[in-house]
């Protein structure tokens, strides 16, 4: 990247930084508390993909955010594949049943099984399935999703209720 464009990169950072750290504190307080990932290094992976494409435009700060909650998701998706493929190495220690059930009642949500969801529900329903990213894992509010996408207060409200009822049949199910 040009010096120019390295300057612009930081002021923007400068700019996002407490609103990214936010997104990110949100997102992480879904995972489970043994989470090896930190807000702050969530921050960091996800500017970091934001701006692998040098071509990068955002049209607004609402549209800046969506992408960043976009690729925080990658980023915890990403981890949460690495942390299962780990597993699955046969690393894994026996436990009394009970202790597996009680970790298994603990646990935050299966993000691997969560995206494969939500990759679901956007080939039915996008709108409802880009609420769900930018509520999840950006943490923004119903208004500031009802800006991102240019939709009224009253749709993404229903589409937030709809799109988690769908999921959560369709996670249940899985």
């Amino acid at each position: 990247m040009a010096a120019g464009g390295e300057k612009q990169e930081a002021e923007l950072f400068g700019l996002v930084h407490d609103e990214l750290q936010a997104m990110a504190r949100v997102a992480m307080d879904r995972q489970a508390s043994d989470h090896i990932l930190q807000p702050t290094a969530l921050v960091n992976e996800a500017w970091l993909r934001l701006f692998k494409n040098e071509q990068a435009a955002w049209e607004n700060r609402h549209h800046f955010l969506g992408v960043a909650a976009q690729a925080m998701r990658s980023v915890l998706v990403d981890h949460a594949r690495r942390q299962g493929s780990a597993k699955g190495g046969g690393a894994l220690k026996r436990q009394p049943l009970q202790t597996a059930v009680d970790i298994y009642a603990e646990r935050a949500i299966d993000l691997v099984e969560l995206d494969d969801a939500l990759d679901r529900l956007a080939q039915r329903r996008q709108r409802q399935a880009k609420v769900v990213v930018l509520r999840f894992f950006g943490g923004l509010s119903i208004e500031e999703v009802s800006a991102t996408l240019g939709t009224g207060h009253a749709t993404i409200e229903r589409d937030w209720y709809l799109a988690r009822a769908w999921l959560r049949k369709e996670m249940e199910s899985a």
